[in-house]
């Protein structure tokens, strides 16, 4: 019986892709993430309904680290940041793995909508989930290595509306808990008060148009993001839109025109399919945020990043966000806007 080691949350999607693997034979070694936010009673509720051991990872210096301290920084540099991204592979799926192998493991899972699969050369490959829910975006920074020991027992679900009805199947404690929001160290979404209270209070500055008139004052660059239409105050002769945030002059520069790009840098990019690079320039999606469907584009690589040339210029691509390359349900990899 293989054993696998499942990030267990104490939520529904990993309470059912617990009990999926327990039903496809697998030998199942919970993991609960301690990073200071709660959740232990439940995991340890669904662990025992499903008479899975349990294993604490204290984990809260790596997240503060890695994800919590990167989030300050990119918000104070004007960016706009997917911590999920970041968290995956230098928190998540790196507890996952080093427990595994020091229980020997074979296998790490989680509750991601996502799937994994092989090409016809047995290399490993990171896909797309067949829900609308899918959440393949956020693992785009991890190591093809550890694509290749992931299994996602959620990939084929139809959606939320299928998981939840087979936890109320099993009988499952927490069956009917709310979802858990995005950013768990921010649940109340409320991203400007959670960088104040970390003392990030940045200073309030000029709201100003193209060519550089002052159209009122700004509360700090942390409470705006490039696109933005709602919360400005600033009365105008039509709808006015964040087209770029200028740090150096602390200003918020706003336009009556929607921000669209034909072009983009990506740095950092992390090759989850690196054969699609191999030959220079290539074809694929690109998905410039999690919400957003993937636009066709060319992709050229360059050093450490890539440039990106859409067919048609994507709406508001926000610098700090993730752009992550697909080849229909593929995962070919993925980088930050810069």
């Amino acid at each position: 019986m293989d054993k696998v080691v499942l990030g267990l949350s104490g939520g529904v999607d990993s309470a059912v892709a617990a009990a999926r693997l327990r039903a496809q034979g697998f030998e199942v070694h919970g993991l609960f993430l301690e990073v200071g936010l709660g959740g232990t009673e439940d995991a340890q509720r669904v662990a025992g309904s499903l008479g899975v051991p349990l294993y604490v990872a204290h984990r809260a210096e790596e997240l503060e680290r890695n994800v919590c301290a990167y989030f300050e920084r990119e918000y104070c540099a004007g960016r706009t940041p997917n911590p999920c991204v970041m968290c995956n592979p230098t928190v998540k799926f790196k507890a996952l793995t080093a427990y595994a192998d020091e229980i020997g493991a074979r296998y790490v899972a989680t509750g991601h909508y996502a799937r994994t699969g092989r090409d016809t050369q047995g290399r490993a490959l990171l896909l797309r989930a067949r829900s609308e829910k899918d959440q393949s975006y956020m693992l785009c920074r991890l190591p093809r290595n550890v694509i290749g020991r992931c299994i996602f027992p959620l990939g084929e679900a139809q959606g939320k509306d299928e998981v939840r009805a087979e936890a109320r199947g099993h009988a499952l404690p927490i069956a009917d808990k709310p979802d858990s929001m995005d950013i768990c160290f921010v649940p109340d979404g409320d991203f400007a008060g959670w960088l104040e209270r970390r003392g990030a209070c940045l200073p309030a500055g000029d709201f100003v148009d193209r060519q550089g008139n002052v159209l009122g004052r700004h509360r700090g660059i942390h409470h705006y993001t490039v696109g933005q239409r709602r919360g400005l105050g600033v009365a105008a002769e039509g709808r006015l839109f964040v087209h770029e945030i200028d740090v150096p002059g602390n200003r918020v520069v706003l336009s009556l025109d929607d921000v669209h790009r034909a072009e983009i840098a990506v740095r950092d990019v992390n090759w989850c399919a690196p054969e699609y690079a191999a030959d220079g320039a290539f074809s694929c999606g690109v998905r410039v945020r999690y919400s957003k469907k993937a636009a066709a584009a060319t992709v050229y690589p360059e050093g450490d990043g890539a440039r990106v040339v859409f067919e048609t210029p994507v709406r508001a691509p926000a610098a700090g966000q993730a752009a992550v390359f697909y080849d229909g349900d593929i995962v070919i990899g993925g980088g930050f806007i810069g």
